[in-house]
């Protein structure tokens, strides 16, 4: 009888996926949770794949005319009341400030104290308050299309949070634009939710569908929300960014007007998108394993890192002399228009320790080098993605690297594909349907179905019912309607196409 595979991260993904995503954040030292219940600690492994986030969109926003500019933390609670449909879709997640300083009470305790003329939200989006500004900024056509991103943090008062998925506190981008036709904000909206699935994919190896969610999924106060839905290990899904049309709704309680061409007083049409640190619970759900994190060779804080390897001083310095040399001719390697990053570690601690840190950390490529590699003018490597280990010359490594990365982050791109297709399937009949979605094994309700493709006709009647009964929702009506017409498998009435239902985050 074969011995059980020992692995850095207890328990596996297979005997306890949440607790699973828990300790791969801590074994890569990503995040920790704060003094303050719901919101996190992001560590600077964690905070350097958040700037490389932030480094890649900020770029694709800019290549498709976007500024960035900062609004507000706080908004006034009758901004939010202007929306009906926004603040009874936020109400309940939002923080409220009411006074505006602490002093002592008798018993010698701050407490607060100059309540405020009118309580301030701590803001959960900032569509309201924006909109507000543009509406001094916009009064004539000449003065459209605004364009603008804001980096920044936002708050939601979650009371079920879990580290990177869903926190009170969490950073995000918000782009928020106004536009003189509706067909123009349709065309933002759009280009918007591409620009997500192309960074989702070539930057993240995320593969994401492309949808528009339902009226009862849409974003409150929205006309259209679009969305892109991954697949995580567990077979959920993850909503990875969405993109909002908002119509006039949002012009119309701010009073975004402009004079047109044709000299008409006319409501300006608006969008709003993001993403959010959430893109980090994403990356570790889809590419980790049972050692730990799997960095994208793309976002990787190092993409390299050399581990000498010596049992003296005479050859510890031969070593290091050689991994310095080494990390320089690395350093002037270019990937993903960027020199390739690439550190030494020669902390005093014991080999193995130092090869599983990095290993748990996700760091693509770690290389070996000891008196034998020098004397050979080569390395030792390891491929994270692969764990496939070998040696090479000194030049072949170092010429091969923008080659070798790219290849780790196809393979990653592939193998999350194949998951998602051997996972996901069409499901003709509402039998088949429940089936899929129930569990078998009442101890382990966390296996189930991971995506069906079903015909619905549209009820929010059966949408909620489903919801109610297994807990699955529609992610998103596939903007690809490569599926046709068919039957609803919950009413037997028309529909227009497959939709795809899973459990989600």
């Amino acid at each position: 009888m074969s011995k059980p595979v020992k692995t850095a991260i207890t328990p596996t993904r297979a005997e306890d996926y949440p607790e699973w995503y828990q300790q791969v954040i801590k074994a890569a030292d990503l995040a920790e949770n704060s003094p303050v219940r719901g919101c996190m600690v992001i560590k600077p492994w964690g905070y350097a794949l958040w700037e490389n986030i932030q480094r890649g969109l900020d770029a694709m926003f800019k290549a498709t005319g976007h500024v960035n500019a900062y609004f507000p933390l706080f908004i006034p609670k009758s901004y939010i009341e202007k929306e009906a449909e926004h603040v009874d879709g936020f109400a309940k997640e939002c923080a409220v400030v009411t006074h505006s300083r602490l002093e002592a009470g008798p018993d010698g305790k701050l407490v607060p104290a100059g309540p405020l003329d009118e309580p301030l939200i701590v803001r959960p989006t900032s569509e309201t308050i924006i909109g507000e500004t543009y509406a001094k900024w916009v009064q004539s056509y000449r003065d459209l299309p605004i364009l603008i991103n804001q980096w920044a943090n936002v708050v939601r008062w979650e009371m079920r949070t879990r580290l990177f998925l869903r926190t009170a506190e969490f950073l995000w981008q918000e782009g928020h634009t106004v536009h003189a036709t509706a067909k123009e904000a349709q065309e933002e909206t759009r280009k918007m939710l591409e620009v997500y699935a192309d960074f989702a994919e070539n930057h993240m190896a995320m593969p994401v569908l492309k949808g528009r969610k339902t009226d009862g999924e849409r974003f409150p106060g929205a006309v259209d929300t679009f969305c892109i839905e991954a697949m995580m290990q567990d077979r959920k899904a993850l909503q990875a960014g969405t993109s909002h049309f908002l119509g006039q709704n949002f012009a119309k309680s701010c009073n975004i007007q402009f004079q047109s061409e044709a000299g008409q007083l006319e409501h300006a049409w608006t969008t709003s998108w993001g993403v959010s640190t959430r893109l980090i619970g994403g990356m570790i759900m889809t590419h980790s394993d049972d050692d730990g994190f799997v960095v994208p060779p793309r976002l990787a804080p190092q993409h390299v890192v050399i581990l000498p390897i010596y049992r003296d001083e005479q050859s510890r310095a031969e070593v290091l002399a050689y991994c310095e040399s080494l990390k320089k001719e690395i350093s002037s390697q270019r990937y993903d228009d960027r020199p390739v990053q690439v550190q030494i570690d020669d902390r005093d601690l014991r080999g193995g320790e130092k090869t599983w840190g990095w290993v748990k950390k996700g760091v693509p490529l770690r290389v070996e080098v000891g008196p034998r590699d020098v004397a050979a003018n080569g390395v030792f490597f390891a491929r994270r993605d692969t764990g496939e280990k070998q040696g090479v010359s000194r030049a072949d490594f170092v010429a091969q690297l923008p080659a070798t990365l790219q290849a780790m982050q196809d393979n990653l791109l592939a193998r999350a594909k194949k998951f998602r297709e051997e996972n996901s399937r069409e499901i003709n009949s509402r039998e088949e349907f429940y089936a899929y979605f129930t569990p078998q094994n009442k101890e382990r309700p966390e296996i189930h179905g991971g995506f069906a493709w079903a015909h619905w006709n549209g009820s929010a009647a059966v949408e909620e019912q489903i919801k109610k009964d297994l807990n699955v929702t529609i992610r998103c009506i596939p903007l690809d309607n490569s599926s046709g017409p068919g039957t609803c498998i919950f009413t037997g009435e028309p529909s227009r196409q497959r939709v795809v239902f899973a459990k989600s985050y």
